[in-house]
């Protein structure tokens, strides 16, 4: 199978600091990548991963606070000053249009980008990818804000040895159907990933989380600033924690620290959020998608 992993640009919230970029997260699924919220400073932290503009195919932004949004103008121009042929697909909140209009053209660049735009609105979309659908949600933050959830349709895994049993091979066993095709395969579930970013605890956090391999999800504060958190539309370790475990997720990814975390504060968050193998993102970590589950 051809790679799939996450690559982490920036994990910082609202405030870079010196170990923490702000955010980027670009997601490789095969031969195009998803880029979400490109903050500043994302096109040279594609830089130091090896990643290119031009394996770009589409480019979600959650909502337009600038640590989740102030990259986009490098990464439009980028696209354009090397030649990226295909279409880049672009999806924001519909409602943040001028802040999508203001960044997309924010100075003169060389080359024409080949963006095609897809604002949400209202209770979101789902939109057809090459081999995958990214969904998105409408969650709960000061300005309308978006999760995305990229979905591979199911499938079936063929078993050589019950091919084997029943004389199949070769072109033969594309042809198979009904009781026969259900014989020789299983099912294989198709891979799922969910992009959390920036809200408080609400139902679309879950429908986003529900059963999928890898959850990225924000967990800007610590159970000493939960009421903070809550007035702010934020999560909290402890709360993506919860989530993960309410929705059978495989992994766990935890992200976006605000800047009043040290590095000695690190070990709380994985404590807090108490997940059994989550990851607390860094920079330029590289995350592959866990294997596939079988049912």
């Amino acid at each position: 199978m051809s790679t799939r992993e996450l690559i982490v640009l920036g994990t910082a919230g609202a405030v870079p600091t010196r170990r923490r970029n702000h955010n980027g997260y670009l997601l490789r699924w095969g031969g195009q990548a998803i880029l979400f919220d490109p903050g500043e400073g994302t096109q040279r932290q594609m830089a130091h991963a090896g990643a290119s503009a031009t394996e770009l195919h589409w480019l979600c932004v959650t909502h337009f606070h600038g640590d989740h949004s102030l990259g986009v103008p490098g990464i439009v121009q980028r696209l354009g000053r090397d030649g990226v042929p295909h279409d880049v697909h672009a999806v924001f909140p519909a409602a943040g249009a001028e802040y999508w209009t203001r960044l997309r053209y924010a100075t003169s660049y060389y080359g024409s980008a080949n963006i095609v735009e897809h604002p949400v609105d209202g209770p979101g979309a789902t939109l057809p990818g090459d081999g995958f659908t990214i969904t998105a949600l409408p969650l709960e933050h000061s300005i309308p804000t978006y999760g995305y959830r990229v979905a591979e349709p199911d499938g079936r895994t063929f078993l050589p040895d019950r091919l084997r049993a029943h004389g199949i091979s070769g072109a033969a066993v594309r042809e198979l159907s009904g009781a026969l095709l259900e014989d020789c395969t299983v099912p294989r579930p198709g891979q799922k990933v969910a992009f959390v970013m920036d809200t408080r605890l609400c139902d679309n956090v879950f429908a986003l989380a529900d059963g999928v391999d890898m959850l990225v999800i924000e967990s800007t504060y610590l159970d000493s600033e939960l009421d903070q958190a809550t007035e702010r539309g934020h999560l909290t370790a402890r709360q993506a924690g919860e989530v993960a475990r309410a929705c059978g997720v495989k992994t766990l990814v935890l992200t976006h620290f605000s800047e009043r975390y040290g590095e000695s504060d690190d070990p709380l968050f994985l404590d807090q959020a108490g997940f059994p193998g989550a990851i607390l993102a860094h920079d330029l970590d590289r995350i592959p998608l866990p294997a596939r589950r079988t049912r």
